[in-house]
């Protein structure tokens, strides 16, 4: 069959048959055989395939046999080598056997053991697996017993943490126990446990800051008045600063260096905030915020009504039970107002200016129920003294005290009544009391007390102290400087109220002045007019006096209030009423002593006993008038002599216009009818003495104008006694001698003087000259025409 194939195909044949022979692995074989098969497209391509492959066989047989030949001695060796190998092989196997066998028996000893050995890991990882469980249990319950230490250690929010840590994680690593179940349903009672823990604390602190409350305030009024001391030194040093309050920007700022935290810059006092800020972060971490808010909100306003008591009577020496009450309320609202700036979001501040207004409503309510049982004006500064101290304190907190200044301007009204009445009681002593006699001064120590207290300027000879002859006297009497150092306690004493802390300045000017005036008014000027009723002339020209130097020391006193107003915006003078009252009660003192000093010349002038028809002339003035003139020269050096120069003299000369009036009415008295030339010459002679008497006196130019009339009419009537008749109807001549005469009066009287002459009729052609004669058609000697005649020039006049 190889010859059948054709040469080329053989070799290709053979040449993929060598290559399968010297294939290194059945692998190889395979891949040198494949391309063969793929390549045999019919079974008689196959069969060259397996011709060439059996050929190649042949081939190797033969080589193997030639290499057999050559080597068959050695093959013989190696043959009995491998007999003798293979009874070594026998022997190794029996050997082996017998191993195997020892082997085998190892083996099931073996299994045993291992099978021993994964039991035991089986129950060691029981064990493992118990241990874990154990150790995470044990884990779980030292949590729980810790969360419970820490609560009895007070370590409530480290509790609160440690209860969140074995919930939220070391629970969930347990959850297939029992334990944990329980634990968990345990979690809810351990944080409402930390929670009344916390409480508990909170209520302890809340007790502990209402215990020291009080002490709270006190420091807090300490450091307040501290303030007022360095804000005080500062204004001496510094009096622009005065014109700044307390609590103003520019004291705070001058004030920043000495900046002072009672809650928690004193030991003793000191605030720690530490459990309100506890509890609030275990409720907040518990989502119970509001509730423990609301709650906290109730206590305060619990302990706000413990610290207000029923009644208070601030009855003693030290204001104890007042100081106690606004110190225990000042550390009560420091408290709150501290809690708010510590604090965010807790503490709403409508909550705690409820809490303030209701505190300050049933403090003054207390106050004020108690000011009722005051009645000593000195008690009631000095609780005014403390609520401005109060007051001042809690505005450097912040909180309104519009309320407060209401309670003060109550106070500072109560205080004013007292102040009046006090006072007024005293005018009335010392007014009551009083001699009304010029006041004596024995040395220059009362000359100082006098002076200081009044307010007096001396005539220059009184000016010098040192160089009076002591004893001397003052114009007024000793009510006057008592009046005055009394005013001038008072106003010490009024604006003594506003020396702390009070807003309403303006009202202590107005009811300073309104009181004044109504001291002034009712209790001296009052009680002096009414004095007046007196028929002593010395008392009432010591009154007037008096009302003169009052009158004096109201100007002085409204210049006064107006340098010492309390407000500073108030512009513009002060007026008293009192001034233009004393003014008043002058002209009456005036007109009362005008009434006495008439009264007395009246009584003096009625006992003039003229003969208006005597024929008799007399030698000397009439005894009436020297008397008269007696009176009038002792009143002018004794009585009269206190008054200031211009009132004196203006009474001497309404006494000497009276006396002339009374002296004119004598002659002019209806039930004179006839005057003799006799009687005329003893008139004018009582009148020439009253007109020396005036010419001696120091003012006598002045004075004699009170005369003139008088002086004037006693001439006409000499004249007209003489007979001279026709010089006071000539006007040329009667204008010039007589012009204070009145034409009426002179025509009277020169009637009643021809009457009792029955003179003759003056010639017409010496009457020619007055106007009414071209109205006489025919004249007439008879005495009845002249006085028709008369009739119509007195008609004309």
């Amino acid at each position: 069959m190889p010859g059948l194939l054709a040469s080329d195909q053989y070799d290709d044949l053979t040449g993929a048959v060598q290559q399968i022979i010297l294939s290194s692995s059945e692998s190889d074989y395979v891949d040198q055989l494949i391309p063969l098969l793929k390549s045999a497209e019919t079974q008689a391509q196959v069969t060259p395939l397996i011709h060439a492959l059996n050929h190649v066989s042949a081939d190797r047989e033969a080589q193997i046999e030639t290499i057999c030949n050559n080597n068959h001695q050695e093959f013989i060796h190696s043959v009995d080598q491998l007999q003798s190998v293979r009874q070594g092989t026998v022997e190794l196997t029996a050997e082996i056997m017998t191993l195997s066998r020892s082997i085998e028996a190892s083996t099931e000893k073996l299994a045993e053991q291992k099978k021993a050995l994964v039991d035991s890991r089986g129950v060691r990882q029981n064990i493992d697996d118990a241990t874990q469980a154990l150790n995470d249990c044990l884990e779980v319950l030292r949590l729980a017993n810790q969360v419970h230490d820490l609560l009895s250690k007070k370590n409530h929010y480290a509790a609160l943490r440690a209860l969140d840590e074995l919930e939220n994680v070391h629970l969930r690593e347990v959850t297939r126990y029992k334990i944990a179940e329980m634990i968990e349903r345990s979690v809810p009672a351990t944080q409402r446990l930390i929670a009344d823990a916390v409480m508990a604390d909170l209520n302890t602190w809340l007790y502990l800051i209402r215990e020291k409350s009080q002490f709270l305030g006190e420091v807090a009024f300490y450091h307040t008045e501290m303030r007022r001391t360095r804000h005080k030194e500062r204004s001496d040093k510094t009096p622009y600063l005065g014109a700044f309050k307390l609590n103003s920007a520019v004291e705070l700022v001058a004030d920043e260096s000495e900046e002072f935290d009672v809650l928690s810059d004193y030991e003793e006092v000191s605030v720690d905030f530490s459990p309100l800020f506890e509890c609030l972060h275990i409720h907040n971490a518990l989502g119970e915020t509001e509730k423990f808010r609301a709650h906290y909100a109730a206590n305060r306003r619990q302990q706000k009504d413990l610290l207000i008591p029923q009644t208070l009577i601030p009855l003693d020496e030290e204001n104890g039970s007042l100081i106690s009450l606004l110190e225990g309320i000042a550390g009560f609202a420091i408290v709150e107002k501290g809690t708010i700036r510590r604090t965010e979001n807790f503490r709403a501040q409508s909550d705690v200016d409820e809490l303030w207004d209701s505190m300050c409503q049933s403090t003054i309510s207390l106050i004020n129920a108690a000011l009722t049982s005051v009645d000593s004006d000195e008690k009631l500064l000095k609780i005014k003294g403390i609520v401005a101290l109060f007051i001042q304190t809690m505005d450097s907190w912040g909180y309104q005290v519009t309320n407060l200044d209401g309670l003060v301007v109550t106070i500072f009204e109560k205080y004013t009544a007292l102040l009046r009445t006090k006072f007024g009681d005293d005018f009335d002593e010392i007014v009551s009391s009083d001699d009304y006699m010029p006041m004596p001064i024995s040395n220059i120590d009362d000359y100082n007390r006098v002076m200081s207290a009044s307010w007096y300027t001396p005539p220059p000879e009184l000016r010098r102290p040192e160089e009076i002859t002591y004893p001397c006297h003052f114009p007024f009497s000793q009510m006057y400087p008592l009046i005055c150092f009394d005013i001038r306690s008072f106003l010490s004493q009024m604006y003594l109220f506003s020396d702390d802390h009070f807003r309403n300045t303006t009202l202590i000017d107005e009811t300073l002045q309104n009181s004044l005036d109504q001291l002034l008014s009712e209790k001296v000027c009052g009680t002096l007019v009414e004095r007046l009723s007196s028929q002593y002339p010395g008392q009432i020209v010591q009154i007037l006096t008096n009302l003169d130097h009052f009158e004096m020391a109201c100007k002085d006193l409204e210049r006064l209030l107006v340098e010492a107003r309390s407000s500073s915006s108030a512009a513009g003078p002060i007026t008293l009423r009192a001034t233009s009252q004393f003014a008043v009660a002058k002209k009456r003192a005036e007109t009362r002593i005008f009434e006495l000093v008439n009264s007395k010349i009246d009584d003096l002038i009625e006992t003039a006993e003229y003969d208006w028809t005597s024929t008799q002339v007399p030698t000397e003035s009439s005894e009436y008038l020297q008397e008269l003139t007696r009176y009038l020269s002792n009143i002018m050096s004794s009585v009269l002599m206190g008054l200031p120069e211009t009132v004196k003299k203006q009474i001497y000369h309404e006494a000497l216009g009276h006396t002339s009036a009374a002296l004119l009415a004598l002659p002019l008295d209806p039930s004179v009818t006839k005057i003799s030339p006799q009687v005329v010459t003893a008139y004018k002679m009582d009148v020439d003495e009253l007109i020396s008497f005036v010419d001696s006196l120091p003012d006598a130019t002045t004075l004699r104008t009170a005369l003139a009339e008088l002086r004037q009419t006693t001439d006409l009537m000499t004249l007209l006694a003489a007979g001279n008749a026709e010089e006071f109807f000539d006007s040329s001549r009667s204008g010039a001698r007589f012009s204070q005469v009145d034409k009426i009066k002179g025509a009277e009287l020169l009637e009643k003087v021809l009457a009792q002459q029955d003179q003759v009729l003056p010639k017409p052609e010496r009457l020619s000259v007055l106007p009414e004669a071209e109205l006489v058609k025919k004249p007439s000697t008879h005495f009845g025409d002249f006085r028709d005649r008369l009739g119509q020039f007195t008609k004309r006049s």
